[in-house]
């Protein structure tokens, strides 16, 4: 009980944003903004690729489940150890799945580039998956040689240790990401840095690196990301909104990226991401506990199923803590730059750009949801406007 409520405690300290808890917004509707094609075009766009995450989330269960039955034959005839044929194991679950999903991603594509939100071909696009499943693939081997190690050694408490361990890791590759990504520019634009240094300076953060990233020929929709912990803090504008949005638009982003940082989001994130590994842990301890646990190659396929299923039923909770660091970071962007124009009139470009259903149904937005909605990032744009906008 002791060890549920630090749990409860950690988590809801992690949650804790400056949003103002008496925010109080206005109920607005997507016509007040859209005209009624653009929001039927809008929602039809995302509609499709609602069914096909559904469809391709099952694909993947159905595939960890079936190689749940089968997978454990495949470590009888395995030669590489224990802990090399858990890996093995695990690198043959993953592509079990990318066969399974790869028919909703194609069309997926399809989809996008039939509405001119990408520009990347098939082959480029095959590529690109290949060498993410690479990287999935490096992923996956590691933890389960971390985590089998350890069950080596403490056979029923490795669940408490291997959380900890994989953030571990995860915290390295977080440092580490901002300088693996090639291709960034620093930005041309004088006013861009001027930007940066008033808005950090605003968020009493020094001021990180800011690379601008060729997205032309992939896509036409606007981004950027926030990345890096420490000295490898950096901001990533894709050059689709630095050159297409105004000036106005593209401080209002640069102002919500800079809060991540400044609100230690990333770390948060790794923080969050440790406390919910531990119940999971636990649950994959006790459901591998008939195929010998976690220190048995057997027990893998069982393993990367549990895995599997939790992450998609925790996926709305995870959703819920990502729009929770968004809003906050949209409240700290409308304090940096004291532009309400700007920001509404950005959000109204994300839809246009990107075709994003400004007001989606419940269960996509808490299915695949990330951000706030396009009409809670307007309603609280208006609820800033009334308080402190004048």
């Amino acid at each position: 009980m002791a060890g549920a409520g630090a749990w409860l405690v950690a988590a809801s300290r992690l949650w804790r944003t400056s949003v103002p808890p008496d925010l109080a917004t206005p109920s607005l509707e997507p016509g007040d903004f859209f005209s009624a094609s653009l929001l039927e075009e809008a929602q039809s766009y995302q509609r499709f690729l609602d069914v096909t995450d559904i469809l391709s989330t099952l694909a993947m269960l159905a595939a960890l489940g079936l190689f749940a039955v089968v997978g454990a034959r495949f470590a009888r005839e395995s030669a590489a150890g224990r802990v090399g044929t858990g890996m093995l194991l695990g690198m043959l679950a993953l592509a079990f799945v990318w066969l399974a999903q790869l028919p909703f991603g194609l069309a997926q594509l399809w989809w996008v580039r039939r509405h001119d939100v990408t520009d990347i071909g098939y082959p480029e696009w095959l590529l690109e998956h290949w060498i993410t499943a690479g990287g999935e693939f490096l992923f996956i081997s590691l933890a389960l040689l971390i985590v089998m190690a350890i069950a080596g050694v403490w056979p029923r408490r490795w669940w408490l240790a291997a959380p900890p361990a994989l953030a571990l890791v995860s915290l390295a590759f977080a440092f580490t990401q901002p300088y693996l990504l090639p291709g960034l520019d620093r930005p041309d634009d004088p006013g861009l840095a001027d930007d940066v240094e008033r808005l950090a300076a605003d968020q009493d953060i020094s001021e990180p690196d800011v690379r601008v990233m060729d997205t032309y020929g992939a896509t036409e929709a606007p981004n950027a990301v926030a990345m890096g912990i420490g000295p490898s803090e950096r901001v990533v504008l894709w050059d689709t909104l630095v050159d297409d949005f105004d000036p106005g638009e593209t401080r209002v982003v640069l102002a919500h990226e800079l809060a991540h940082l400044s609100r230690d989001h990333i770390l948060e994130l790794l923080a969050w991401t440790v406390l919910l590994s531990l119940p999971v842990a636990f649950l994959v301890a006790v459901a591998t506990r008939r195929r010998g646990g976690m220190r048995e190659p057997a027990a893998v396929p069982v393993a990367v199923l549990v895995v599997a299923l939790l992450t998609v039923a925790t996926t709305p909770l995870d959703g819920a803590f990502s729009q929770s660091h968004e809003a906050e970071a949209d409240w700290i962007a409308l304090e940096s730059t004291e532009d309400a124009d700007a920001a509404e009139e950005l959000f109204v470009e994300f839809t246009r750009g990107a075709l994003l259903d400004p007001d989606p149904p419940w269960w996509s937005h808490a299915a695949i949801g990330s951000h706030p909605t396009i009409l809670d990032r307007l309603e609280m744009t208006a609820a800033w406007r009334e308080r402190d906008g004048g």
